[in-house]
């Protein structure tokens, strides 16, 4: 008896519920004589039992291999994506293709809607910075896309594509070892938010990196906020009220360590002498910025380029093996970190 499902069912859902790849799911809707027929047999029947219908005419028409791409990052006002996007359009350029940009300004519901006008616009596939914190039902829907789709920045656990992103555990650990090799043992974390792939790793980095060095983590000295100047701003305000305040701050990313030496100079605080900050991305104004900022490099001109590579590459092969990117992250220890 057949399954009754929500929605229409996907290339992946049969995969899964036969126990085979979708590679070879799909080489079998495609009649390839490379699959054995007890194989065959067996996808053929998940796909009877679930209800799957081939979409031959979406499929005629990603065969004509649309040269427009989407492209979704959450904020353009951040120059770490403006560094991105260079490496994505530099890299995008060579093989011709036409790039549809868009900002979800970290919004769920924005991104959603972004994805379904990309489809109206049949792009031929999806480069996504993902939001910080996205909902089952969102996943669903970038699950369901019938189109290349490569994910960069933050990834999606148990999303089925491929991915480009930094090493951000390693690169916040060697961020707090700096620190506490410089003497400072009570060291905030600032700015992002906890749902988000991206601070989970960077917060693994931090607890490792105390572990290692024999500190408690005090939980009062972790504040969450927007990834903004404004975040960065408000976070320093309050970790400043703390009965033992910090000696010094490490930030999610440069942008949030810029709010946080500009609110230091209303204050008349000075980076490196009464509060050492460390951001995260080295943004090409953290080296030109008063003080200059110590922070990790993280490359994101590189995983534009990357994330671009992998998207042409996906559309030439739909049934390549997924690959995941890890770009190995530097620390660049500047002005704005000093001894305790």
């Amino acid at each position: 008896m057949r399954m009754k499902k929500s929605g229409r069912v996907t290339l992946q859902q049969v995969a899964d519920h036969a126990g085979v790849s979708r590679a070879t799911a799909s080489l079998i809707v495609r009649n390839s004589p490379s699959i054995s027929e007890a194989t065959r047999k067996k996808v053929l029947a998940s796909m009877e039992e679930l209800g799957y219908v081939y979409d031959r005419i979406a499929a005629n028409l990603r065969s004509q291999s649309s040269s427009t791409i989407g492209v979704v990052v959450t904020d353009f006002a951040n120059p770490y994506y403006s560094e991105f996007l260079t490496g994505v359009h530099h890299q995008l350029e060579k093989e011709g293709y036409t790039v549809f940009l868009a900002t979800t300004f970290d919004s769920d519901t924005k991104q959603d809607n972004l994805l379904s006008t990309m489809l109206e616009h049949r792009v031929g596939g999806v480069i996504l910075c993902p939001v910080s914190d996205n909902s089952p039902a969102s996943i669903g829907k970038i699950l369901q896309l019938d189109v290349p789709i490569v994910t960069a920045v933050r990834e999606i656990p148990d999303l089925h594509c491929d991915y480009v992103g930094i090493n951000y555990k390693k690169g916040v650990e060697m961020a707090i070892d700096h620190l506490i090799e410089n003497g400072h043992t009570r060291i905030a974390f600032l700015g992002g938010i906890s749902d988000s792939s991206a601070w989970k790793k960077r917060f693994e980095g931090y607890a490792a990196a105390h572990k290692k060095a024999g500190l408690a983590i005090d939980e009062s000295l972790i504040f969450q906020s927007p990834v903004t100047r404004e975040g960065g701003a408000r976070t320093l305000d309050t970790s400043l009220k703390h009965e033992a305040p910090p000696t010094a701050v490490f930030c999610f990313n440069d942008l949030v360590a810029f709010g946080v030496m500009q609110r230091m100079r209303e204050l008349n605080l000075q980076p490196g002498r009464d509060l050492s900050v460390v951001g995260f991305d080295n943004v090409l104004e953290a080296e030109t910025f008063y003080p200059s900022l110590t922070t990790v490099e993280a490359f994101p001109k590189h995983i534009g380029m990357n994330a671009a590579d992998l998207l042409h590459k996906r559309i030439k092969d739909h049934v390549r093996d997924q690959e995941r990117i890890i770009l190995e992250p530097e620390l660049f220890v500047r002005a704005s970190s000093g001894k305790k």
